[in-house]
């Protein structure tokens, strides 16, 4: 089992930045692909960005491809998201998520799951 927790979130003005933090927690954090999702009200839930158990591989979803930036710390067991130039259509719940495969592409592929938090962007 792993344990994610996930902070950072909050309040932010469009064109700003934040950055979003996973800690994890259980077992061996460098064995999982890791990645962030989002779900907005009445939207499925979306990938934003995987990345593989080293870091070396990286994967954004095309709206925020540029602006997004994905990264890890083995040796912490954490997941990084930075989140710059934000718009209004980011607001959303953002999960951490971890999957059994060193690295996963698909939602489908993730098997441990954060509580969320949110992320609201204003005009």
């Amino acid at each position: 089992q792993v344990q994610l927790v996930e902070s950072g979130g909050g309040l932010v003005q469009a064109g700003g930045s934040l950055r979003l933090s996973c800690a994890a927690s259980g077992r061996t954090f460098s064995n999982y692909g890791m990645g962030w999702f989002r779900q907005a009200p009445g939207k499925e839930r979306e990938v934003v960005a995987t990345i593989n158990w080293s870091g070396r591989i990286t994967n954004y979803g095309d709206s925020v491809k540029g602006r997004f930036t994905i990264s890890r710390e083995n040796a912490k067991a954490t997941v990084y998201l930075e989140m710059n130039s934000l718009k209004p259509e980011d607001t959303a719940v953002y999960y951490c998520a971890a999957t059994r495969l060193t690295y996963g592409s698909a939602l489908r592929q993730y098997d441990y799951w954060g509580q969320g938090t949110q992320v609201t962007v204003s005009s």
